[in-house]
């Protein structure tokens, strides 16, 4: 019998998915699969009738989905928060990011700053505003295009100060994370799951999702820079 289960998700836990994706297959004989792109190219894939077993996005991306009929009625659950970090290109000059003040002024002394275009870029620009910082920086801010790690943009050369979840800057050539955003900056982002209504394998999907939602996929997340949720 095929088992295979399809998966769809957002870039930022391709790496946890990929591992968890191996365990079940290894450990309860389930055959899943997980294609990654930008959040924003998932859920107009999803909007379209993309057909898909599991769904793994950020939860505001899975609330509108829910509220659209997009999703099996109950099937939406959290699994793991991020905090987004800052980063530079390695080799260089790593600012204090202690205190708000700090934040202010590596932002100011930044050349280029890079941001997604997932939910950590949306709360960043929310920031800079209450910050109000959106006129100095406004020409300074370099959006990676979707599904583009933005971590590439510094060692490119393309950035000096970066933003994202931990996720997707830790463990890059050419990147130093500096750390978590101080204080009340802080951005953090819950990424959850649910079983699409395109699904043609709803109770093996069903399945899935408890085990995204097992201590083994948690200590999985932890080790990519996430906690559960």
């Amino acid at each position: 019998m095929d088992r295979r289960i399809r998966g769809l998700s957002s870039m930022a836990t391709r790496l946890i998915l990929a591992e968890v994706a191996d365990h079940i297959r290894l450990a309860h004989g389930i055959g899943v699969g997980f294609e990654s792109a930008g959040g924003v190219e998932i859920a107009r894939r999803i909007r379209e009738g993309a057909e898909a077993d599991v769904l793994v996005l950020a939860d505001g991306a899975l609330a509108e989905l829910a509220r659209e009929g997009h999703l099996v009625e109950g099937t939406v659950r959290p699994l793991w928060v991020s905090r987004v970090v800052a980063a530079v290109p390695s080799g260089s000059p790593v600012p204090a990011l202690d205190s708000a003040a700090d934040l202010r002024a590596a932002l100011l002394a930044a050349d280029r700053i890079a941001y997604s275009t997932g939910p950590s870029g949306t709360a960043l620009l929310e920031l800079i505003a209450r910050l109000d910082l959106a006129d100095p920086l406004r020409t300074r801010l370099v959006q990676a295009p979707p599904g583009v790690p933005v971590g590439s943009l510094l060692a490119s050369g393309a950035a000096d100060l970066a933003l994202q979840q931990h996720s997707e800057l830790m463990d890059l050539p050419g990147v130093t994370v500096i750390g978590p955003l101080p204080g009340t900056a802080a951005i953090t982002s819950t990424f959850g799951a649910a079983v699409p209504a395109s699904s043609t394998r709803p109770d093996r999907a069903r399945e899935v999702l408890d085990l995204l939602g097992s201590e083994t996929a948690s200590r999985t997340a932890r080790a990519r820079g996430m906690q559960a949720a």
